[in-house]
Order: C-alpha cells, then sequence, then structure tokens
C-alpha cells in the first residue's frame, strides 16, 4: 500500500490521493489499509515518504559506492528522465507532492527529515569523491534541490531541458569541487 500511495502521490498529488485510490491500485482488502494506518491518511503519508526517502538514499549509496559521486547523480538523472517521459510528465516527487500540499506539521517534519538525509548520503559520497566537508554538505544540498526543481519545471514544460541543464552544470560543479 505504501508503494501504490507513492505512485499515486507523485502523479495525483496528496490531496488528489484517497484510502479508495490506494487500496484500488494496490489490490489490497479494504479494511487492511485501516488496520495498517489507523492514523489515517496522515500516517500513510509519514511512511509513504519514509519509503521514498529509503530508496532515494539507498540509490545514492548503491550509485556512489566507487567513490565518484557523478555515477550517483547520472543514475539520478536518467531515473529521472525516464520516470518523466514514461509517465508523460505526470509523476513528481511523492516527498514534494505532500509538502506542497498538506499543512500538517508532522508531515512536513518527515519531508523536511527526507531531504536532508538525502543530502546527508550525498554529501558523505561528495566526501569520499574528495571534497571538503562544508562544501560536500552546501553541495548536497544544491543538487537535491536544483534536481528537485528541475523535476517541476520539466513537468511544467513537458520536456527534459532542464533536467538535463541542471544535470551538466551539477557534473561541472561536481568535478570543480573535487580538485
Amino acid at each position: 500500500m505504501i508503494v501504490s500511495a507513492s505512485l499515486l502521490f507523485r502523479e495525483h498529488g496528496y490531496s488528489g490521493t484517497g484510502f479508495r485510490d490506494v487500496v484500488a491500485h494496490s489490490g489490497a482488502p479494504r479494511g487492511s489499509i485501516y488496520h495498517h494506518f489507523p492514523g489515517g491518511k496522515a500516517q500513510l503519508a509519514r511512511e509513504t515518504i519514509g519509503y521514498a526517502a529509503d530508496v532515494v538514499a539507498t540509490a545514492i549509496e548503491r550509485g556512489s559506492a566507487g567513490g565518484d559521486p557523478l555515477v550517483a547523480l547520472r543514475a539520478t538523472l536518467d531515473w529521472w528522465r525516464a520516470t518523466l517521459v514514461a509517465s508523460d510528465y505526470r509523476a513528481g516527487c511523492p516527498i514534494v507532492a505532500v509538502t506542497v500540499e498538506s499543512h500538517e506539521p508532522a508531515l512536513t517534519e518527515a519531508a523536511d527529515r527526507a531531504f536532508a538525509r538525502w543530502e546527508r548520503v550525498l554529501a558523505s559520497a561528495l566526501r569520499d569523491g574528495g571534497v571538503e566537508a562544508e562544501r560536500a554538505a552546501r553541495l548536497a544540498t544544491l543538487a537535491i534541490t536544483a534536481v528537485e526543481g528541475a523535476v517541476i519545471r520539466c513537468r511544467a514544460a513537458r520536456d527534459t531541458a532542464a533536467l538535463d541543464d541542471v544535470g551538466r552544470e551539477l557534473e561541472a560543479i561536481f568535478r570543480a569541487a573535487r580538485g
């Protein structure tokens, strides 16, 4: 159900996705959603944010395991490009959807923790690649926010040009930061 919620939040937004949609998409029995998420939609959203945070953090770690954060960056950009095109530019980040559409402090705090986690993992990869610690932290924040912003811009333009531009610039910055 969490995977289904993630996919639905990406394409329909947080407010555009209800329990019925999650149940229908996941194929789970109707009553099971109330059993697993007694805290309602907010609990489902928190757990979906956690799931998305895990998926991306793991992808960054795997991609940069060889000591080259550019590999992780390129893999992330390639994944987003393919996701945008395959969804006809409907799919965005489920965490962004929840952040923008929810005014519940617990959900915005969960989203902040997820983005911060991605930044920590990417900063670690940058440090492993030879970038000084403070600069690595700033570059990680820049990269995460630039890619998330580029995805939003791509969805609006129905084109991957913004993602491609952001990717080229981030690669140049990452290379320069390594010295």
